[in-house]
């Protein structure tokens, strides 16, 4: 499989509404399609044509962190300042953000981002690859990569 690649991320969320504004807003995706027919709801959200995220309405209550399966899904931008447009929208969306600002991968690293949940818990980031080694921030994990345990 010389081609392979991540396609689509599917996430189960409880309203299906507000986890369609919430990833629109803030990772700028418009709404390609889905279903509102009652028990099967469902939005399908793209970028530029490509699909990234489809959106179930099949669960209740909060993510649960501590069970087998999606660790966090994470967003990669190309600059530091996409970082901190993010972070200025998560601010202004009431998003739970992990630590304050942005934040290195690790102590030294040149790459880092934002971590947050959304409205039902499950874990994200908006990171980038270069550049957060010039901002005098800390990693706020020591001895191990700051997106294993946020």
């Amino acid at each position: 499989m010389k081609s392979l690649r991540t396609g689509h991320v599917g996430l189960n969320v409880t309203d299906l509404d507000r986890s369609t504004a919430f990833y629109r807003d803030l990772l700028g995706l418009e709404h390609a399609g889905g279903s509102t027919e009652p028990g099967r709801r469902h939005a399908f959200l793209s970028r530029e044509g490509r699909l990234v995220l489809t959106l179930w309405e099949q669960s209740e209550g909060v993510f649960p962190t501590r069970s087998p399966g999606l660790h966090h899904l994470s967003f990669e931008v190309d600059t530091l300042e996409e970082v901190r447009a993010a972070e200025r929208r998560l601010r202004d969306l009431g998003a739970g953000l992990r630590y304050e600002g942005v934040v290195p991968h690790r102590e030294g690293s040149a790459s880092g981002g934002v971590f947050f949940t959304d409205p039902d818990g499950v874990r994200l980031e908006v990171y980038t690859a270069a550049g957060v080694d010039g901002t005098g921030a800390e990693a706020p994990v020591a001895d191990a990569p700051t997106c294993g345990f946020f």
